[in-house]
């Protein structure tokens, strides 16, 4: 296969939000922690065909630089501090940080690194790795298919809930990792703001956020908690000191904290009053949604907060109908937010998604591990870890996948 010479990325905001403001933190506290991610396919395709075409991108990559233009952007917004972004003006991809290679069909890709530089990779990556596939496999289906589709789902979603009340309703893209395209992202997301008004309140993708004037939505992702697992010295209480870290750098804003890197249950045990009344609220990225939002609501009710004063953010595997249907039972109880991702920019008749991750595997040279409550999510290649992992937070390792 011939490879592409044009390059996908054209922008280093061409990110999810969280990317950034973790690269922040990281910056001012971890510089010199380091780390490994893989790849995984949780599809079982092959994919390694397409090896030398993404090694292609990731070298063209090296290229990419904030703007003058973009600086001004991140500059204007409360979450940066001057320090960061003037090194980030000075930052570039280090394309030997990453091994691409294609074992007996199966794409393997693993980064290695200063946690501080290589927290970019993972998802422009993915998405070169969406991309790729897609354009290969159906490269007659694009922007106006992709357009049209949403409009249907828009014209459903209007008739079949017609008698909800949709004023406290709000969606998010969180598209970027898994989109069929750069275009038909900014396309879906173009429409949606034009069309999908009040209800499209932002974006994960600072670059759309910056070229449609929307709010950027993101904070933190399970590598910050995931790496805390070798950063604290005492694993017990990791998530605890991941908390507290990510307090530090945003004392008073990016408070929505991920639940789901060592299981709910471990987490709400860790969330006490004082994290409970900092943060602003939790996102849910596994397990059972409506089990997972009765635990959250309840948590807050045992440790006296007005449910209705936090916020919930659903970001697993959903679609519009999946969040109405939890909209529906919650909205009375507890302020929401969804972020839909591969039903809204991978979503096209014809067209199948790729459900593809990029995880931390180490730390400092040690293992860490995210034990979902999804078990098909769940990552560890050390076992004695994972075995530790269960013995510091009490779970039942019988019921854990390993």
């Amino acid at each position: 296969m011939k490879p592409h010479a044009t390059p996908i990325l054209t922008s280093i905001l061409d990110t999810d939000a969280y990317k950034l403001h973790m690269q922040q933190a990281v910056y001012h506290r971890y510089r010199n922690t380091t780390v490994v991610a893989e790849f995984r396919c949780r599809s079982e395709d092959l994919l390694g065909d397409y090896a030398d075409e993404i090694r292609q991108q990731i070298e063209l990559m090296r290229d990419l630089a904030l703007t003058e233009d973009e600086y001004t952007y991140l500059a204007s917004l409360p979450f940066f501090q001057s320090d960061y972004l003037e090194w980030l003006k000075s930052f570039r991809f280090d394309p030997s940080q990453v091994q691409v290679t294609n074992d007996k069909g199966r794409l393997k890709i693993r980064i290695t690194g200063l946690w501080y530089q290589t927290i970019l990779w993972e998802v422009p990556l993915l998405a070169v790795i969406s991309e790729t596939i897609h354009r290969n496999r159906t490269p007659d289906i694009g922007v106006e298919q992709a357009v049209s589709y949403l409009r249907e789902k828009l014209t459903r979603f209007r008739h079949d809930y017609a008698d909800v009340d949709l004023s406290q309703f709000k969606l998010s893209d969180f598209g970027t990792r898994r989109r069929y395209t750069k275009d038909v992202q900014h396309a879906i997301v173009s429409v949606l703001q034009q069309e999908f008004s009040p209800y499209l309140i932002g974006t994960s993708n600072y670059d759309l956020a910056h070229r449609l004037n929307l709010p950027p939505i993101g904070t933190q992702a399970h590598e910050w908690f995931q790496a805390f697992q070798q950063i604290s010295p005492v694993l017990a209480n990791s998530q605890r000191a991941a908390l507290q870290g990510w307090l530090d750098e945003y004392p008073d804003q990016l408070g929505i904290a991920l639940t789901d890197c060592i299981t709910m249950d471990a987490f709400l045990r860790d969330f006490g009053t004082y994290f409970a009344t900092q943060y602003e609220g939790l996102r849910h990225d596994s397990g059972d949604p409506f089990e997972w939002g009765e635990k959250a609501t309840a948590h807050y009710q045992a440790l006296g907060i007005d449910p209705l004063s936090k916020t919930l953010v659903f970001s697993d595997n959903l679609d519009l109908d999946k969040a109405l249907a939890l909209y529906k039972r919650f909205h009375k109880q507890i302020k929401l937010v969804f972020g839909i991702g591969t039903r809204l920019t991978c979503d096209i008749p014809g067209v199948n998604p790729q459900n593809i991750v990029i995880k931390l595997i180490q730390c400092n040279g040690k293992p860490v591990a995210k034990l979902s409550d999804s078990p098909g999510k769940s990552i560890c290649q050390d076992k004695g870890f994972v075995k530790a992992l269960h013995k510091a937070f009490n779970l039942p390792l019988a019921k854990r996948d390993n």
